[in-house]
């Protein structure tokens, strides 16, 4: 019984790590028009059976659909199995399928100095005498993107990856102040004569026309090329060992944002993939003047929303209110400023908006709360409206009222009490007639405020 989970075992590994047949665009140039006129590209449909051994013969055995032609139909064999990827092997019948695309490469010396240092032999090897492929891969999520250089015999359809470069950050978020490790790992055939000359890592960076260099490492010499870019790093053992050139940025700011590119050489070769950083901050709410001023009826009561220190530009602001019935309604989005830019290069926005209490149905007050959308989340931050003289008294304050009421009654029936009682002549023979005035007044007074009182009882 053990046996036979053994064979089972063995039997799902190597069906989850089978190599993929995938289509493919094979996209070239067609010849100049002459004039040093670069002509116009062709693109079309080819078939990479993908194998991690040279001597397996499973792949070739597939047909190729009747939309290919035969000539277009490749086998590569890539010994680091970084093709054989799950994610680039979806399900048999998929619609959707990973992104691959094949060109021709011609290869070549590099002139940038800290890549020079590969190629000082003024000949080139006859090793290159041969037919030479680039390809670019992405995962149907497009995390994961491989880029490879492969060689074949002249006129040959086998082709050999030589030169891999593989990441799985082709898209990176980050919030600002987090460190950031943009993935990037190679591979080198250690079989070819060009694994012995060195090599040298490149992450430049690009986006909306602006480009500059972010890191430069020479690896046959040991050196960094000068760059005016800091807080970003290599493991450089990491690197020698296992190919692992991912760049590391100690503190995410703004300006990070953009495209990286992160490149492979070798002597004659170049491979590179291209990957996204986005810098995802969502804004401070801050409400003004908190705590709101009473609103009479009547009365119009401004309030401002300011959300600040958030990043990339696009944010809704709106406004709702949460009366005593629990119940929220919209009051919309109020008067929107235009957005700023700070030092740091996230932006701020604020959102003015005008309570008029002749107008809203207020009630006694509630919440109101300011809401913004961002890419980075939802934020809310909420405000209390005070209102006065829109409706009927709650319980404590009519239980108030009332003990207020009685309070009052008491008073002005003893205040009587004291005027009227059996003593009432002897009691305003001892009193002047100033004294006598005050004291009807003063029960007037107590009347005309009971009488009030009762009144915004019942109303």
């Amino acid at each position: 019984f053990q046996d036979i989970i053994s064979l089972l075992n063995l039997s799902c590994e190597a069906c989850s790590s089978t190599c993929p047949v995938m289509e493919c665009w094979f996209v070239q140039e067609k010849p100049g028009r002459g004039g040093g006129l670069t002509g116009a590209t062709t693109q079309e449909k080819s078939l990479l059976h993908i194998r991690t051994d040279a001597q397996s013969e499973a792949a070739e055995a597939q047909r190729a659909p009747a939309d290919i032609n035969p000539s277009r139909v490749y086998v590569i064999t890539d010994p680091s199995a970084t093709l054989c990827h799950p994610s680039l092997n979806p399900p048999r019948g998929s619609i959707k399928k990973p992104q691959c695309e094949i060109n021709p490469f011609l290869p070549q010396p590099s002139s940038i100095k800290w890549v020079a240092s590969l190629t000082e032999p003024a000949l080139s090897p006859p090793y290159l005498q041969a037919d030479w492929f680039s390809a670019s891969f992405q995962n149907l999520d497009k995390h994961l993107g491989v880029s490879t250089i492969s060689r074949a015999p002249t006129g040959s359809k086998e082709h050999d990856v030589i030169l891999s470069i593989t990441s799985k950050t082709m898209s990176a978020k980050s919030r600002l102040g987090e460190p950031v490790t943009l993935d990037c790992s190679f591979w080198v055939d250690p079989s070819t004569p060009l694994s012995t000359s060195g090599f040298s890592v490149e992450w430049r960076y690009q986006t909306r026309g602006d480009g500059r260099l972010v890191l430069a490492y020479d690896g046959k010499t040991d050196r960094l090329a000068d760059s005016q870019e800091r807080g970003v790093s290599l493991d450089f053992q990491a690197l020698h060992e296992r190919g692992n050139a991912s760049l590391v940025i100690e503190e995410a700011k703004v300006r990070h944002a953009g495209t990286y590119i992160c490149t492979v050489y070798l002597p004659y070769l170049l491979a590179q993939v291209a990957m996204e950083l986005e810098i995802i901050e969502p804004p401070s709410l801050s409400i003004h003047p908190s705590p709101l001023p009473l609103a009479a009826p009547g009365q119009t009561v401004q309030v401002q929303c300011e959300a600040s220190g958030f990043a990339p530009l696009p944010l809704e602001l709106s406004w709702e209110f949460k009366g005593a019935d629990e119940k929220s309604r919209s009051l919309g989005s109020g008067s929107m400023s235009g957005h700023r830019q700070a030092w740091d290069g996230t932006y701020s926005q604020s959102s003015r908006l005008e309570l008029d209490t002749s107008k809203m149905d207020l009630g006694r007050g509630g919440e109101v709360t300011c809401v913004a959308v961002h890419a980075g989340g939802t934020r809310r931050a909420s405000v209390t409206l005070n209102a006065i003289g829109f409706s009927s008294p709650s319980i404590e304050d009519s239980m108030a009222m009332v003990g207020v009421a009685l309070v009052l009654y008491g008073l002005i029936k003893f205040v009587s009490w004291t005027f009227t009682g059996s003593g009432r002549k002897e009691h305003f023979s001892r009193l002047n007639k100033t004294k006598c005035i005050f004291y009807l007044q003063l029960i007037q007074i107590f009347r005309l405020f009971s009488d009030l009182t009762v009144f915004f009882f019942f109303l």
